[in-house]
């Protein structure tokens, strides 16, 4: 009540767009305790209440014991403090980075003022036990004769293998890609997760006794049976990875036009191989997909089309135009969105100001959709139409006469996923639910009564790491139940 809320420092966006580094500098220690000491120690926190208000989940879905260790933090026992956090919270190096906060947005302080940092002082939490040598690895010391595969290692998959293997289980983990940690290795951008955070977690899985299996495609390189005829029991964490579609003849085969997180992918690993973090790395690197000197245009306002713009930007985009559905929400809460309810309020991510700061203006296009594309004669997008769009009794409504036709050389989809890819549901014979998810038994994670579990965005569809990371935790409670009868987690 005495304090004001200070939150890490950016770096702005004219040095920062010259390089794919994170670009949060946080506070000193002494100025990280007062920010701690900011917590209101409610009788009833509402941040770690994970409470759903008016159809939106607001507070911590991991029930984060967030006044606990805030208060410790704020007295200075860091170690205590961490202690607290992992116990509700496997990976808070990464929800310290990505999460968007939940647990802020149902803090009391909000109520007439600030809220808590809670998500800088996580972070804070978190690094500080690795820099210290804090966090080891934590072995079991006595070892079940149960095996486990884990299908997928995206934050899902890796809070099932970190529960079970802590357990005592043998947990072995299948990942298609050349590298763990699924989006959070390839969909997340390296400004906003360095990938070295991704390789030192699976190092402390790894030193635990977790295996991991890259570059093995389930259903293509190894076939179901064996997992099935080998392991006690499977879980699937493939996530929600079939990308919506524009729905417009022709335009996904156009040159130019990509899904927002295969464009996404190509930097990161063109980063990787560059092995350097400056936009420059990966202009002398090339074999990506260069936004340089393009007119790009980006579909979807959401988290992963603001990644889209920031990476862009790096790149050397000529212009950029964000294409949103929805209308632009106000500036501050409307009466009909009172605290604790998640805040329907216009956010400006670090895309969106790095653009503004670029082209003098927010590249943010409201309530406008895609109506038609068109190709040069070589068969790459040159153009777009856009028209303007209502909602009216509940139905997507183009309003006539508003149409707009704007240069462009790369468009980008960033409209969200449908659900599972059909290969990996065919492979282990299973029907999707309408929104091409696993159906499993109900408020639970077994696939009927069969040896197959499944969690995160395959389970729950398209959702944030924090509710995979739930997922993960409750997953790997029901396969223990499952393998011993019983369950102690």
């Amino acid at each position: 009540m005495t304090k004001a809320r200070v939150e890490n420092r950016d770096i702005p966006p004219k040095e920062r767009i010259k390089t794919f580094e994170e670009f949060h500098v946080a506070l000193d220690t002494p100025a990280r305790r007062e920010q701690a000491k900011r917590c209101m120690n409610c009788g009833v926190p509402f941040c770690q209440s994970a409470m759903t208000l008016n159809g939106m989940v607001t507070g911590c879905p991991l029930h984060n014991l967030i006044p606990e260790w805030n208060d410790e933090l704020g007295k200075g026992h860091d170690n205590h403090a961490f202690d607290r956090l992992r116990k509700t919270s496997n990976f808070p190096e990464f929800t310290g980075r990505v999460c968007p906060a939940l647990c802020e947005k149902a803090c009391m302080n909000g109520l007439n003022g600030d809220p808590t940092t809670v998500h800088d002082n996580e972070l804070f939490l978190v690094e500080s036990a690795f820099a210290s040598g804090y966090i080891k690895p934590v072995i079991p010391s006595v070892r079940s004769d149960k095996r486990v595969a884990v299908v997928g290692s995206g934050p899902a998959g890796l809070a099932v293998a970190d529960e079970l293997n802590h357990r005592g289980h043998n947990v072995e983990v299948f990942e298609r890609e050349d590298e763990v940690g699924g989006l959070l290795m390839y969909g997340i951008p390296n400004m906003k997760l360095d990938k070295s955070v991704v390789k030192r977690r699976k190092a402390l899985m790894e030193a635990e006794g977790v295996v991991f299996h890259t570059g093995v495609d389930i259903g293509k390189d190894k076939k179901s049976k064996e997992l099935l005829d080998g392991f006690d029991a499977v879980v699937l964490c493939c996530g929600s990875k079939k990308p919506r579609s524009l729905g417009i003849d022709g335009c996904e085969k156009m040159g130019g036009v990509y899904y927002a997180v295969d464009f996404l992918t190509s930097t990161t690993k063109a980063l990787m191989r560059a092995k350097g973090k400056s936009a420059d790395a990966i202009k002398k690197q090339g074999g990506y997909i260069d936004a340089k000197d393009k007119n790009v245009c980006i579909v979807g306002g959401g988290d992963t089309g603001n990644d889209c713009i920031g990476t862009v930007l790096r790149h050397g985009a000529k212009s950029v135009t964000a294409i949103e559905m929805m209308p632009k929400p106000p500036v501050n809460r409307a009466p009909s969105n009172p605290w604790p309810e998640w805040p329907k309020v216009l956010k400006t991510d670090y895309g969106h100001e790095e653009a503004a700061y670029v082209f003098g203006e927010d590249p943010r296009v409201y309530e406008t959709t895609v109506k038609s594309v068109t190709a040069d004669k070589k068969g790459n997008i040159k153009q777009i139409e856009t028209v303007k769009v209502a909602f009216k009794d509940g139905k997507l409504t183009q309003i006539e006469g508003t149409e707009k036709t704007i240069k462009c050389d790369m468009l980008l989809i960033a409209a969200g996923f449908v659900g599972s890819e059909k290969y990996i549901l065919d492979e282990f014979s299973l029907t999707p639910s309408n929104r091409g998810t696993v159906i499993t038994t109900e408020s639970g994670y077994r696939v009927d009564d069969t040896k197959i579990f499944s969690a995160g965005d395959m389970h729950r569809g398209q959702s944030l790491v924090v509710w995979a990371v739930y997922e993960g935790r409750a997953c790997a409670r029901e396969v223990d139940e499952y393998l011993m009868g019983y369950s102690n987690m």
